[in-house]
């Protein structure tokens, strides 16, 4: 089933042409795949893991662009027409830009329209709101390395949750198990609870860390650890990490507690949270050739082994 689904979303991923078109975004549709099957594990998925891994792919391009390739100014127009969703906004982008705007534009309404086909609500009003609130925080990161400005950590963190994409990702796993919006969930889209910034969080401060050396990528990101450091006068670099550490312990509390106490998200929902925390230490174990040997080790024992009976 998995090996059908990897094959459905290779035959996507190269149909769609991004990975041509933006030679210097991140081509891993296999790694992004795997994100889409940790958070929805259930066999009868198989059609939203194969959607899931559409937006999860599209972080990673958006990403990409913010951090090693657009202008500021280009981020810049790019960000507004994302927060119009309207195809004539794209006239002032550059050439890339505009093919990776209508791919998030067309796949954005095709998810939502399948939703709608599905389960009778169209969740489009809220995809596109998790979609300018990501790339509005890559813009603030963009224009703080663009001037130069120093964040507060906590600052720098709060506005991180957001760029990590776990937002985005989760309000998409939403939508796909069939949820609406009701008078419980509303914060889910506007003001990312718990039940979301907890994995957010816990994503960025390991990226943090350090361990993530992202692929050779020279990025323009910050970290947690270097703005704590500037932040507080005498503060070593080690002082700064078991900090951190610390930080992300805490994050695991408030996770745990938001999965064990009752909340109105749905048990699937819940599960998705938790696993992409779980994930974490696998996707961001990078070695010192930039490669994932743990994760290509459960990938391969997931994907390719037989299970003895």
């Amino acid at each position: 089933m998995h090996q059908k689904e990897i094959v459905q979303i290779s035959k996507w991923w190269r149909d769609l042409g991004l990975a041509k078109e933006l030679k210097f975004a991140r081509n891993q549709p296999l790694k992004w795949y795997i994100c889409s099957l940790v958070c929805l594990t259930d066999p009868d998925l198989s059609d939203e893991r194969v959607e899931l891994t559409k937006p999860i792919s599209l972080v990673y391009i958006i990403d990409d662009i913010f951090d090693v390739y657009g202008t500021l100014e280009e981020l810049t127009l790019f960000t507004e027409a994302i927060n119009k969703w309207d195809v004539a906004a794209l006239e002032q982008l550059p050439e890339y830009m505009k093919i990776c705007f209508m791919a998030l534009y067309d796949i954005t309404n095709e998810i939502a329209d399948k939703i709608h086909q599905k389960h009778g609500w169209n969740p489009i009003a809220y995809l596109r709101k998790t979609w300018a609130s990501l790339c509005n925080a890559f813009l603030v990161e963009a224009k703080w390395f663009a001037s130069g400005h120093s964040p507060k950590s906590e600052e720098y963190l709060e506005n991180a949750v957001v760029t990590s994409g776990v937002h985005v990702v989760l309000v998409h796993t939403f939508f796909l198990l069939g949820q609406r919006i009701t008078t419980e969930t509303e914060d889910l889209v506007d003001n990312i609870p718990g039940i979301i910034s907890s994995p957010a969080t816990i994503l960025r401060l390991w990226d943090d860390l350090g361990s993530a050396m992202d692929e050779s990528q020279d990025g323009r990101d910050g970290s947690y650890v270097d703005y704590y450091v500037k932040e507080h006068k005498g503060c070593s670099i080690k002082d700064a990490r078991e900090k951190v550490v610390s930080m992300i312990s805490d994050a695991w509390k408030r996770l745990n507690k938001e999965c064990l106490s009752p909340n109105p998200f749905p048990a699937a929902f819940t599960k998705a949270s938790l696993n992409i925390a779980r994930m974490v230490p696998l996707l961001y174990a990078y070695d010192d050739n930039h490669c994932l040997p743990t994760f290509q080790e459960h990938l391969k024992s997931v994907l390719y082994e037989s299970v003895s009976l």
